[in-house]
């Protein structure tokens, strides 16, 4: 249910917005020096030290506010117009200086240490404060000032995240903007929309590209996930009016859904919402590359809960329909590295039976590799009890750094939720059989026990789970 890479929108959707922008800033830039840097997009030595001071001049601040946001707008319609070796100059001209400067931290730390009372200490460490602040940080903040800046810096981090491997520096500049963005995009400052298929046509099509779990084929599937028994809720920040943050797809149902494409097939019934007892949460997609670290799904899922919960008062359940994109990989690790007790004697036999010939599990990989087993009953039957069995225990045993490691699970049990069931052959989607052999999970959000869950998760890592999964995974 939880997409944590996200998709890039596509090629012509970003062109278009790009081409917009520029042409905007350049009304604002007016006649600028950027015209001689970077004139093919990329950016030679001259050029480096020509943006160098650029930038310096930028710090200085000469000429008031308007010359400040014309300077901006210079520089970030020069970095539009880059290449990204071009981009990747650029920014690591940018890391690499115009950061803090130690004698004057040396110097703000000795104040703090020697400050003789309360009041002087107040002061010193106010000073220390802005001694931490690298000037690149007051550089990149101008950018705030332009139409669509905000989305611009967090297009610049992403930028930055992609280039990290090969120029290990852009880590610095990496955090400073995730410094600015914690605060920027502090929950208190979002605001939560329904979308519908009424909203402006250019957020529709962004929700197209951005959708990460089940992809939108069409422009009729859209508008059957947004029809009177779907509900889709999206994170907007005011600087960035049509840009989702982050968006869930709810559908309205009866009873605990268990397959993906059954609940998003166009051509079922549409039922009336009154009628309705569950609240299926079956698609989250975190959509800006560049806010990687900064959280949004959980506050996302107790406002939608709370919306609907006022909206449809009938509503009796709250779940999730979840993919497990971790358990292949942990399974053919897990066998590859000769893990014990992973399939049962009995199981052993009933596969050997359908397979006409000896099992063992070194054979599992290949099976699941060829997805063929899938339209063979027998087989399908005899694999059904093994696969379920190890995709509980992965879920309720598999951990990475002392908390679950599928990424999908971690999400919801750190809001709270229970693993409630799993669902065989739920997504046979080519992404859901590669990842998952075709299992779902349904996290159950059960109001009464949010609180006591999530603490006891976060307290000890303990996983809140149905007895019906417990003796799946035999704990």
């Amino acid at each position: 249910m939880v997409a944590l890479p996200t998709l890039p929108v596509s090629g012509n959707l970003l062109e278009r917005g790009l081409r917009g922008l520029v042409g905007v800033w350049r009304g604002i830039a007016g006649g600028d020096e950027t015209g001689q840097i970077g004139r093919e997009g990329a950016l030679g030595q001259k050029d480096v030290e020509r943006l160098r001071h650029l930038f310096s001049e930028c710090l200085e601040a000469r000429g008031g506010e308007v010359s400040a946001r014309a300077r901006a707008a210079a520089l970030g319609r020069l970095y539009l117009g880059l290449t990204d070796e071009g981009k990747r100059a650029f920014l690591q001209t940018l890391a690499n200086g115009f950061s803090a400067d130690a004698a004057e931290l040396d110097k703000a730390i000795a104040e703090v240490q020697s400050a003789p009372d309360p009041v002087s200490r107040h002061k010193a460490e106010r000073k220390l404060r802005l001694a931490l602040t690298p000037p690149r940080q007051r550089l990149l903040t101008q950018f705030t000032a332009l139409p669509q800046g905000v989305k611009f810096l967090v297009d610049l981090r992403a930028d930055a995240f992609r280039f990290k491997k090969d120029a290990p520096e852009l880590a610095i500049l990496d955090a400073d903007l995730e410094d600015l963005f914690v605060a920027w995009f502090d929950v208190g400052f979002l605001e939560l929309q329904r979308i519908t298929w009424n909203s402006p046509a250019a957020l529709l099509e962004k929700l197209i590209a951005y959708e990460a779990v089940h992809a939108i084929e069409s422009w009729d599937d859209l508008r059957n996930r947004l029809d009177s028994d779907r509900r889709c809720y999206a994170f907007f920040h005011p600087r960035m009016p049509l840009e989702p943050l982050i968006f869930v797809e709810v559908a309205l149902v009866k009873g605990i859904a268990g397959n993906v494409q059954a609940l998003l097939d166009q051509s079922s019934p549409v039922l009336d919402p009154r009628e309705a007892d569950t609240a299926i949460f079956y698609s989250i997609s975190n959509t800006q590359v560049g806010l990687r670290g900064i959280s949004f799904g959980n506050f996302l899922i107790k406002r939608v809960v709370d919306d609907l919960s006022r909206e449809l008062p009938h509503l009796k359940q709250f779940s999730t329909l979840s993919p497990i994109p971790g358990f292949c990989k942990w399974l053919n690790e897990a066998i590859a590295q000769g893990t014990p007790d992973l399939v049962s004697a009995d199981a052993r036999e009933k596969l050997r039976e359908a397979l006409g010939k000896r099992f063992s599990k070194g054979m599992l990989p290949s099976l699941l590799k060829d997805n063929s087993w899938v339209d063979n009953p027998p087989l399908a039957e005899a694999m059904k009890p093994v696969l379920l069995r190890l995709c509980a225990r992965y879920l309720l045993t598999a951990q990475e750094r002392g908390r679950p490691r599928d990424p999908v699970a971690r999400f919801h049990l750190s809001n709270g939720a229970t693993v409630h069931r799993l669902n065989w052959l739920g997504d046979r989607s080519k992404n859901g059989m590669t990842q998952s052999a075709g299992i779902m999970v349904n996290y159950l959000y059960r109001l009464d026990d949010i609180d006591q869950n999530h603490e006891r998760f976060q307290r000890d890592g303990t996983i809140a789970a149905s007895s019906e999964v417990r003796r799946l995974a035999a704990l």
